[in-house]
């Protein structure tokens, strides 16, 4: 019978003659790569498997609601790589995008502005905007 290369560690392997297409090895870290592609695959291309394992996430974390709390308080390592790796990507971007990060010291007197839409792949989410405001005009009329 033929060796066959591991898709997941490369080492040989020789595949079981009831599985004549067997692509990965036995082993228990290539058996969950194997499962971990498939599942990959099968929500890519099949909308009612998406949507319910979406659903069964949903319902386990409703469960489940104070998992990450525990989990912080149990790993404090955890907390701390994940802060360290935060300032790092957020030395890489021009600033966090954050509902308060609009503070400024000096306000913005009152007036007529446009805003316009400035292209920036930079910000931390996705529905944050980034603006240039232009002063139209810097009086107020009386209502």
């Amino acid at each position: 019978m033929e060796y066959r290369q591991c898709k997941a560690c490369r080492q040989p392997f020789r595949p079981r003659p009831q599985n004549p297409d067997q692509c990965f090895c036995s082993a228990a870290a290539c058996q969950r790569e194997r499962r971990r592609r498939w599942q990959a695959a099968k929500r890519q291309n099949d909308p009612d498997y998406r949507d319910n394992q979406k659903r069964a996430q949903k319902a386990w974390a409703e469960r489940h609601s104070d998992y990450w709390r525990t989990y912080r308080d149990q790993h404090p390592e955890y907390v701390a790589r994940n802060r360290a790796r935060q300032r790092e990507r957020a030395l890489g971007r021009a600033g966090v995008a954050k509902m308060d990060a609009s503070k400024t010291e000096i306000a913005l007197p009152s007036g007529t502005y446009r805003l316009s839409p400035m292209i920036d792949a930079s910000l931390a989410k996705m529905d944050a905007w980034t603006v240039e405001i232009t002063v139209l005009s810097a009086t107020c009329r009386a209502p």
